[in-house]
């Protein structure tokens, strides 16, 4: 079935299968033996994902008090918001429970507006940081010790301003890195060992301004390599000649800048797959690892049966319209965290087990057979965070769908204007830029950004910053850094002035976040066209765009061309 996106701005068509109605109909709730089935969507893949992200706040960070100790603590909420908000191990205690805030349905009004009133009075959790160690500013994280302003990460130790770094240790300034140590600006690497301003690369060793290799040692300015050591911009050179290289790189500012020009000239003149597929079959999209029947899918591993996921690192079966999540099964519309969730949809933050529930927030710990609720725990048959019996609830929860089919809310995701975000705090900001005009316009929230004004010594411009980390006084740590590109004031941790040190790198220009900004800009986007490879001439699907200037092969094609 072809339909267009009923979002006024939007306007795209898009497709609805039969697979999909099938799918539809199994996760639609079965209610006193009668089934509510879901509606096919209403709007297109990528306007459904940007709602999705809109309720989606992983990377700032403010201070405000806590509502449950009135102490101060760390928030991905900041102190405007009106809504409640405890710490992590008073949030996680027994001292409250979420049945206290239950309230029964108005069926004179819609369901969104009594849901968003609901979940301003149920305390919401300060952020996702657990089992860490010496690790307080980070969000999102599991199992880090001694780390800082990571995101999206877990178990690594001394990683620093780092997004979706697992398993890792001493990891400073990169992106989507898997058991690796001592990586400095590096994207999409795994298994990798003292390598700095690279991408793509998978089992590899002091190797220093490269992408797409696989199993390398002692690279510089080196592209779609296998199992190649002492090479230079793709060329074979002795030992003391490559050492050589590496000693006579300047580690400045402007000298690293001119190795990442030199790199890039001698990238473009190489083939590139159309996609990432590794051990997967039948799959449409990027970064796809052990994944069977994907369609439309990025950064996911080891799932199979899905469509329109984007981020699912583990255990995905069955599930269409996810960002952010993991162990679920059949389940739709799912905004992040999960773990054994089954037979779920419009549902966002769940943990530890949920299944039979439909429009929920932060419901955990083996919930079932809930219906608009927020931040339940170990509870069933709960409606508006009230307790009925399965006989009510059976009856209840026809009505209500009833209800929100003539409202038109019946098969929707949250709307953004209820979210507990403004539209640029959250990732749908990074995949789906908005400006402010444009934001208002969509009657969704924007909030201006005010850094605090450090207490320092003094602000310097970074370009002004000494260029040789040797001549980096101690004194940094007292000063402010104006970031050359947004003119935002950010500050060094002397852990950072260590790492730097340690592996005479110069200090950033940039604010983290900038930093943040140009990393996922060497990815390629969440988004597919359709091209021909530049060898057979085969129609294919990538992430490269048609105007782009890499030379884009098909799997085959590009395998023979690099092994």
């Amino acid at each position: 079935m072809q339909k267009i996106c009923s979002n006024e701005w939007c306007k795209t068509p898009f497709e609805v299968s039969d697979e999909d109605f099938i799918f539809y109909d199994h996760i639609s709730p079965v209610l006193d033996g009668k089934k509510y089935g879901i509606p096919s969507p209403t709007r297109c893949p990528d306007c459904r994902m940007q709602r999705r992200q809109a309720f989606r706040q992983e990377r700032k960070l403010y201070r405000r008090k806590s509502d449950a100790t009135g102490g101060e603590i760390i928030s991905v909420y900041s102190s405007e918001k009106p809504f409640r908000i405890f710490d992590q191990d008073v949030w996680w205690g027994d001292s409250w429970d979420g049945i206290e805030y239950g309230r029964e349905f108005d069926f004179s009004r819609p369901f969104f507006p009594q849901f968003a009133e609901l979940w301003q009075s149920v305390p919401m959790i300060a952020l996702w940081n657990f089992n860490c160690e010496n690790s307080i500013y980070n969000n999102n994280c599991f199992g880090l010790k001694n780390s800082y302003m990571n995101f999206n990460s877990d178990y690594g130790e001394n990683d620093l301003y780092s997004y979706v770094c697992e398993f890792s240790n001493d990891v400073v300034d990169s992106a989507f890195i898997q058991k690796s140590e001592i990586c400095y600006e590096c994207v999409d690497c795994a298994q990798c060992y003292h390598c700095f301003f690279d991408r793509q690369l998978e089992n590899c060793t002091d190797c220093f301004f490269c992408s797409d290799l696989i199993g390398c040692r002692n690279c510089i300015g080196c592209h779609g390599l296998r199992h190649k050591e002492y090479h230079l911009f793709n060329k074979k050179v002795d030992p003391e000649e490559w050492k050589k290289a590496l000693a006579e790189i300047d580690w400045t500012p402007k000298g690293i800048a001119k190795c990442i020009q030199r790199s890039e000239e001698m990238r473009l003149t190489i083939p590139h797959r159309a996609a990432i597929h590794v051990q997967c079959e039948y799959v449409v999209g990027d970064h796809l690892y052990q994944c069977k029947n994907a369609v439309n899918c990025f950064d996911v591993t080891g799932s199979e049966d899905i469509k329109h996921v984007i981020y699912g690192p583990w255990r995905l079966n069955h599930v269409q319209d996810m960002y952010a999540g993991a162990g679920a099964e059949w389940s739709y519309e799912h905004l992040g965290g999960g773990e054994g969730i089954n037979h779920c949809a419009f549902i966002m933050y769940p943990v530890n087990g949920l299944s039979d529930v439909y429009y929920t927030v932060l419901c955990v710990n083996s919930s079932r057979n809930l219906f608009g609720c927020v931040g339940l725990k170990k509870k069933e048959y709960c409606i508006l965070n009230k307790k009925y019996s399965k006989e009510e609830y059976e009856k209840l929860v026809p009505k209500i769908i009833e209800h929100m089919q003539k409202t038109g809310e019946w098969g929707e995701f949250f709307p953004p204007d209820i979210s507990p975000f403004a539209y640029n705090e959250t990732v749908a900001q990074e995949m789906f830029p908005l400006t402010k005009e444009e934001v208002q316009r969509r009657t969704w929230q924007w909030k201006e950004e005010r850094d605090e004004i450090p207490n320092v010594e003094k602000i310097i411009p970074g370009a002004s910053l000494p260029s040789n980390i040797a001549d980096i006084p101690d004194d940094v740590l007292n000063w402010a850094i104006e970031c050359e590109a947004t003119h935002r004031p950010f500050q060094i941790t002397r852990q950072e002035l260590s790492f730097y040190r340690k592996h005479n790198l110069p200090i950033p220009h940039f604010h983290p976040d900038e930093r943040h900004k140009r990393r996922l800009a060497l990815r390629n986007p969440r988004h597919l066209w359709k091209i021909d490879c530049m060898k057979c001439g085969r129609e294919m699907q990538t992430t490269y765009s048609p105007e782009r200037p890499e030379i884009v092969y098909c799997e085959e094609c590009y395998l023979k061309e690099v092994y």
